[in-house]
């Protein structure tokens, strides 16, 4: 028995508004400060970044995407020549993977970066952005941002919820300043 296309395209239609019902659920991190953030990272750079690729896990559960970012400064840790990290989240084909409160990285955009090693799912020691959007910082006209900014964040041990420098951001030369000061401490 052939079912009519008709009624195909309204049990898709009835599927999908059934599962808009479901409610979201976002990733919630702790608040951390840039002391935090710089003694919990090994490496934190200001580049531009130059390329995404996305692919499958070993698995083929999750998407990640490696970026490739060009240093115009390296504030924390060694690093010669470009550096290249994974994120959790990306596209293959026509399969997305959204990590909510995740780090967006755009090719061409300049951040602030702060990367450490972690085990990621069936990915093993990966130089990654640990804190997510809290350790990706958006730099524009000489400003940092915190992608964090506007994202829940569970008070940290001072009761603090606000991002460094706010919605206004830091201006590149103070954020550097306090990694810089945070990192000799």
């Amino acid at each position: 028995m052939r079912v009519p296309a008709i009624v195909s395209r309204f049990t898709l239609a009835s599927a999908l508004l059934a599962t808009m019902a479901i409610p979201a659920r976002a990733t919630t991190l702790m608040r951390e400060g840039l002391d935090q953030l710089t003694a919990e990272n090994e490496l934190v750079v200001q580049g531009r970044v130059l390329d995404t690729n996305s692919h499958w896990n070993d698995g083929h559960t999750l998407i990640f995407t490696d970026v490739k970012v060009r240093p115009s400064q390296v504030l924390k840790g060694r690093q010669e020549g470009d550096v290249t990290f994974t994120v959790l989240g990306g596209t293959v084909g026509d399969v997305t993977t959204l990590i909510i409160g995740g780090a967006e990285l755009l090719p061409g955009s300049d951040y602030v970066l702060f990367l450490s090693h972690a085990d990621l799912p069936g990915a093993a020691n990966r130089l990654t952005v640990r804190d997510h959007a809290q350790g990706a910082f958006n730099v524009d006209k000489g400003r940092a941002f915190s992608e964090a900014f506007g994202d829940p964040l569970l008070p940290d041990g001072e009761g603090r919820i606000d991002v460094p420098g706010g919605e206004d951001g830091l201006p590149i030369e103070e954020l550097t300043r306090q990694v810089r000061a945070h990192q000799n401490r």
